[in-house]
C-alpha cells in the first residue's frame, strides 16, 4: 500500500456550523479498514500566523491574554489570523504591530505546521522578526492584552513547564531556540 494515498472514503458530508472563523463538518465515511464510521472536521477560514520576535538584547516578546474555550489564562507569541488569500507575512506583521507595537526590519519564515491534524485543517506559518522598533500597539476589541519581555532561554523554560502550551508558541519558541542555539 502506497502511504501517500487517501485511504478514506468520504460518503456524505454536511456543514453542520458555520461561522466568520470556522466550519464544521459531519461526514460518514469508510475507513481505512473498511468500516462504516464518522468524522467530524473542523475547517478555519483563516490561516495561523506566529511571531518570535527577537530584540538585540536577545529578549523575545510574549503576549498574555485570557483564552475563551480554555477557560484560562495563556501566555503565547504574537499571533492571529490571514485571511485565506492573503499573505501570511503581511498579517504576521500587522499581528506583532497590533499586540506589541513592535515592527521589524528582518523577517524570516521558519516553518510551517498543522495544529491539530486530527480534526482541524488549520494551517500555521511561524516567522521570527529582528531589528525591531517599537511603537504603540493597537489591540483588537476582543483582547485584553499584558506584554512581556523575556530572555528566549526564559520563553524556552516557560514551554518546558508548560507554562507556555499554545501549539503555535510552543513550536515557534522552540524552533527559533534551536535556530539560534539557545
Amino acid at each position: 500500500m502506497e502511504f501517500t494515498e487517501n485511504p478514506w472514503r468520504t460518503l456524505t458530508s454536511n456543514v453542520v456550523y458555520d461561522n466568520n472563523w470556522i466550519k464544521i463538518r459531519h461526514e460518514e465515511v469508510v475507513t481505512p479498514s473498511g468500516t462504516a464510521g464518522i468524522y467530524g472536521v473542523v475547517s478555519f477560514k483563516n490561516k495561523a500566523v506566529a511571531v518570535v520576535p527577537i530584540d538585540q538584547d536577545g529578549n523575545t516578546y510574549l503576549v498574555g491574554q485570557y483564552r475563551y474555550p480554555l477557560e484560562e489564562y495563556s501566555w503565547e507569541v504574537p499571533e492571529g489570523g490571514s485571511p485565506v488569500g492573503t499573505d501570511p507575512l503581511e498579517s504576521a506583521r500587522r499581528e506583532l504591530k497590533e499586540e506589541t507595537g513592535l515592527e521589524a526590519r528582518t523577517w524570516t519564515r521558519i516553518g510551517r505546521i498543522h495544529t491539530s491534524n486530527s480534526a482541524t485543517d488549520e494551517e500555521g506559518f511561524l516567522y521570527i522578526a529582528e531589528d525591531l522598533v517599537q511603537g504603540d500597539h493597537e489591540p483588537e476589541e476582543t483582547e485584553q492584552l499584558q506584554i512581556l519581555r523575556v530572555p528566549l532561554a526564559e520563553a524556552v523554560r516557560m514551554v518546558m513547564n508548560s507554562e507556555i502550551t499554545d501549539a503555535l508558541s510552543v513550536c515557534a519558541i522552540l524552533m527559533v531556540a534551536r535556530l539560534k542555539q539557545i
